[in-house]
């Protein structure tokens, strides 16, 4: 395969240095993409990098995925439009061990000449004294030039830390550094690192008389001009424990047809003639969101994997299909609580499921306004506990509570009610 003919076709080059793909074409190169330790998790911004690194590895090349533990003291002010909080040498150390765990999902460490590598910057930037650092490496890059960055001019209004500032110095020294140690040379990004990229190739042509390669991705942007990898809760990100399966399944779920058509390209690794089918085929029947469904399975199922994605599937049937009160059994709680996330909640005590069925539902959690409404709905058949229907005469047990102590009442086909016990 050829890597930069793949970027192409699936839309992911936004900007290249001229001989790069020459480059790539010549031998096996070694590339790298620099990753910013500042959470403990990667996010679904992150996933865009992440698998350009995967392809690089698939066309038979070299990744290195660089974490950032000596820039994350410095912070990038690529993108931002003020100065970032400087993290702690405890909270970087945990951010950079939580992030190498998730990149060795999604790289092979074992495939001979091409084997993945994470490095950590500060491994090489630990030792550097200032006056040293200023001296072989400052005198290299010209203010001028430094100051001719976007990320640089579009914070002169608002000011910059000398910090900030420097970052670009920082970052372009660990691309001579991987070229000089690892023959590392193509640097890979995201556009807004533009600046920083061929800061490092300059150096390598001024400091190191070589000659060095780039490659960037264009932004993710939404059809509807929204913020890609964002939700009303905030970011997607790629650990489970911050944003579960069943919503990170249900953000690919919930694109909207525009968006899907880039996505599947970026995201998963199905080739041109398959997405082409794919297209064609949501393109006839918009209905069955066969591009959406396609991109929610491939992307957890790769993220998260087999076990979580039928967690998610499940999930996504109890409140859109067909499901079973044994569906509802197989749920873990953060799931569970996931996809009944914003429903009305009422609490009871335990002693209360001995009450009459009536009573819980009006006077207990208050669902129904009176014991009258809630016999009349329940004669109409349109009352479910836990997704089964029930009569007057049902009597509620600990047999009924999931994962110990939640029932799930349901009014009708959309309404839902859940009810806590203490």
């Amino acid at each position: 395969m050829d890597f930069i003919k793949e970027l192409k076709w699936r839309g992911m080059i936004h900007d290249i240095v001229p001989g790069t793909e020459e480059q790539f074409e010549k031998e096996m190169t070694a590339a790298y993409i620099g990753f910013d330790p500042t959470a403990d998790s990667l996010h679904i911004g992150s996933l865009v990098q992440i698998m350009i690194l995967v392809h690089l590895q698939r066309c038979g090349h070299k990744p290195f995925a660089l974490v950032g533990g000596a820039t994350g003291m410095v912070g990038d002010p690529s993108g931002k439009n003020k100065e970032r909080n400087l993290l702690g040498e405890k909270t970087l150390e945990h951010n950079i061990t939580s992030l190498t765990k998730q990149l060795k999902k999604f790289l092979d460490f074992n495939c001979g000449e091409a084997s993945a590598e994470i490095v950590n910057n500060y491994t090489w930037l630990k030792e550097f004294s200032f006056l040293d650092f200023i001296r072989d490496i400052g005198k290299h890059m010209s203010i001028n030039y430094m100051m001719a960055k976007d990320s640089v001019k579009n914070r002169l209004e608002t000011g910059m830390s000398f910090t900030e500032f420097s970052y670009q110095l920082v970052q372009g020294y660990d691309f001579y550094w991987l070229w000089k140690n690892k023959n590392c040379k193509v640097q890979l990004g995201g556009s807004d690192q533009w600046g920083n990229i061929v800061s490092g190739t300059e150096l390598i042509r001024r400091k190191g008389e070589g000659k060095a390669f780039a490659v960037t991705t264009p932004l993710i942007e939404k059809a509807d001009g929204g913020k890609f990898g964002k939700t009303e809760s905030g970011n997607i990100w790629l650990d489970k424990a911050k944003t579960s399966p069943y919503k990170f399944y249900q953000f690919w779920l919930n694109s909207s047809d525009e968006d899907s058509k880039n996505y599947i390209k970026i995201f998963t690794l199905l080739s041109e003639d398959e997405i082409k089918e794919l297209i064609l085929n949501h393109k006839e029947s918009p209905h069955l969101r066969l591009l959406q469904k396609t991109i929610a399975k491939e992307v957890t199922t790769r993220v998260h994997g087999k076990k979580d994605l039928e967690m998610a599937l499940k999930a996504s049937n109890i409140l859109f299909g067909n499901s079973t009160a044994n569906d509802l059994q197989c749920l873990d709680e953060d799931t569970f609580l996931a996809v009944f996330d914003g429903v009305p909640k009422f609490n009871i005590k335990k002693a209360h499921l001995n009450s009459d069925i009536l009573d819980v539902l009006a006077e207990k959690t208050r669902i129904f306004e009176s014991k009258g409404s809630a016999r009349r709905m329940i004669s109409s058949n349109a009352i479910s506990i836990n997704k089964e229907k029930i009569t007057e005469d049902f009597q509620l047990s600990k047999d009924n509570l999931l994962n110990e102590k939640y029932i799930l009442v349901q009014k009708g086909k959309k309404n839902y009610f859940l009810i806590i016990v203490q």
